[in-house]
């Protein structure tokens, strides 16, 4: 037959792994040692399955950006030089590459700044949302623990 033993030596530190903050778990109904490492495993996890976070920010913000404006300029070179046909027409070959080179290349470079820019806003809006997580994943674990019988300090 398991004793309890003394609260003082019942006293757990527990770790919540999604917060990582340390909170003091106090059995209050007497609990076994068996039955306090249960319930923390069992509150853990049902904290951490309540916490399905994903993070979308991808590398290569800036690459993509660039991509996408130097086709975007490319385009655009060859809408301006229909637009001006007779004139563009009249350049040569290796001008109207440049014009088209020139105009992908001032355009990519806008992109790049772009993209580096969304890129940023993506992993500060992913850091928030993994503070907020960690935060509901903490407060599910302390509010399971309490319905069993523990209190809960930071």
């Amino acid at each position: 037959m398991n004793k309890p033993a003394p609260l003082y030596i019942v006293t757990l530190c527990a770790l919540v792994s999604l917060g990582a903050t340390a909170e003091t778990v106090t059995p209050l109904q007497g609990q076994s040692p068996q039955t306090i490492q249960q319930d923390i495993s069992e509150c853990q996890a049902q904290a951490q399955a309540g916490n399905t976070s994903t993070d979308s920010s991808q590398s290569g913000g800036r690459a993509r950006g660039a991509v996408a404006g130097a086709a975007a300029g490319a385009a655009v070179a060859g809408v301006r030089g229909r637009q001006h046909e007779e004139a563009y027409d009249r350049l040569d070959d290796d001008l109207q590459q440049e014009y088209r080179q020139s105009q992908a290349r001032d355009a990519a470079v806008a992109g790049a700044v772009v993209g580096g820019a969304r890129q940023r806003q993506e992993r500060r809006q992913d850091r928030q949302t993994a503070e907020q997580n960690a935060a509901a994943s903490s407060s599910a674990y302390a509010n399971c623990l309490q319905q069993r019988g523990y209190q809960v300090t930071p």
